[in-house]
């Protein structure tokens, strides 16, 4: 006799579908596309876009995992839009959440006649944030919660050093800028910026195997110690708990251990940017969530906002009371800070991660990604590496390949162009990551399927068999 249980059964899926890319036009990009290069070239800075033979095409709509570009072609998106899609494009949820609030109120006066929203997002994001962080200060972008975490750690501490890390990415305002680790970035504006840094080597196993983090640690030591007498002691030490523009480097549990300990024996504080890595990317709701740790500060954005610009840095009490209550003139304040429209997107983008257990889905799906690309690592010596956690990957080329067909020495940087390019053209977009731009990061929304997966892998053969 069979036996029915209504209350066992699957909850159906109700997560937005994607559909496999389709390309409709003889080259990529497209006609369309090589137009509106054209007029970029002549209306925007040219620093900004890079425009090569392959790009950029010019993307017109955006549906689940799916961007369409204005000659029709249609990709899959590995990138969530540099990790900020994770509910995917469009989704129905933040649609909804943005025509609710919009007609209620898109603006208001952050710090000084401050709107609910606002304040329910503060209090949801002290109850889904490790430990004891429970005080928000809001703003618009990432960079913008690092700057606001460095200068908290100046208002607690009362010292201006920071420690940050080689390969080190936290955004390009001035006071972002002095803690990220790519000198091309700097070299223009170096007689600008405070000079207030320090950088210790990243706990990197595949040099330094169980050594990592005692190589790391000593450094960090060594660096504490020899800007005491400076002019920028050091008051706080900056963490990326996984390096996203650097090359999904991950930071080893025992080394964020360590750094909290040492933290708290010198009475630093400890600052994790979560921008790329928050809200469910690498298979916990933080990636710090791993190894225990709660930092003193942490900065969030991306993934919070699902495709809204909103961000947050957040604390402990005892560490943002360091700020003293406002006069009437807040020292730290932006004009969309708290702003209701990206308040109410984070709260429906929050929710929505929680419903659908979209971290499960991560760190599941993210498992069965590198699990098919280690296959992939086998059969072609150019894969050097395959790391990450959750739905953040990153594919590594070897250095310096020998070319068979060539005969000769290849670099890294030349083989991952190629790889992009080509993947471009069977209608799946990637982005390069590290400082010689050698590892493919992987970091598709989160509602990606595993049919989908099974297709970009198909497409990374056939590739790789070209290189």
């Amino acid at each position: 006799m069979k036996f029915s249980f209504p209350f066992r059964k699957k909850k159906k899926d109700t997560l937005p579908k994607s559909s496999l890319p389709k390309i409709k036009t003889k080259t990529i990009p497209g006609a369309k596309s090589l137009k509106l290069t054209e007029a970029l070239k002549r209306f925007e800075c040219p620093q900004i876009t890079f425009i090569g033979e392959s790009f950029p095409v010019f993307l017109k709509k955006g549906s689940a995992c799916n961007f369409t570009d204005v000659d029709g072609n249609r990709y899959l998106d590995l990138t969530s839009a540099f990790g900020v899609a994770s509910l995917g494009h469009c989704h129905p949820t933040i649609l909804q959440a943005i025509k609710k609030q919009s007609a209620e109120m898109i603006h208001g006066m952050g710090d000084v006649h401050p709107n609910e929203v606002k304040v329910m997002l503060a209090q949801k994001l002290s109850e889904i944030t490790p430990g004891n962080l429970n005080q928000t200060i809001f703003s618009s972008t990432g960079a913008e919660a690092v700057e606001t975490a460095l200068k908290t750690a100046v208002m607690h501490t009362k010292k201006t050093g920071v420690i940050a890390f080689e390969g080190a990415y936290h955004g390009l305002g001035y006071g972002a800028l002095q803690v990220t680790h790519r000198e091309d970035f700097k070299k223009p504006f170096l007689k600008q910026l405070g000079g207030f840094s320090y950088f210790a080597p990243f706990p990197d196993t595949k040099i330094h195997g169980n050594k990592a983090t005692q190589v790391s640690m000593k450094a960090v030591q060594s660096l504490v110690k020899k800007a005491r007498r400076s002019k920028h002691p050091v008051g706080a030490i900056l963490i990326e708990p996984i390096q996203g523009r650097g090359g999904v480097m991950v930071s080893p549990p025992d080394f964020l251990k360590a750094l909290r300990e040492f933290c708290d024996k010198e009475h630093l504080v400890l600052i994790a940017d979560e921008v790329f890595t928050g809200f469910g990317r690498t298979g916990s709701m933080f990636a710090i969530d791993k190894s225990g740790v709660v930092p003193d500060l942490m900065c969030l954005g991306k993934g919070m906002g699902g495709g809204f610009p909103i961000s947050a840095c957040i604390g402990s009490t005892r560490v943002m009371y360091s700020w003293g209550t406002s006069t009437g003139d807040a020292i730290h304040t932006s004009t969309f800070l708290g702003n209701p429209l990206g308040s109410a997107v984070a709260l429906a983008v929050i929710k929505e991660i929680e419903e659908q257990k979209l971290t499960d889905r991560s760190k599941n799906l993210g498992d069965f990604f590198r699990k098919e690309l280690w296959k992939l690592k086998e059969k072609y010596p150019l894969i050097a590496d395959i790391r990450g956690a959750g739905l953040m990957i990153g594919m590594e080329f070897s250095e310096i390949f020998y070319g068979a067909k060539t005969k000769k020495f290849i670099p890294a940087t030349d083989k991952a162009r190629r790889f992009i390019a080509e993947a471009l053209k069977h209608g799946i977009i990637l982005l390069s990551s590290g400082p010689g731009h050698n590892i493919i990061s992987i970091t598709p929304p989160l509602i990606i399927s595993e049919k989908e997966i099974s297709h970009c892998v198909g497409v990374f053969d056939k590739i790789l068999k070209t290189l």
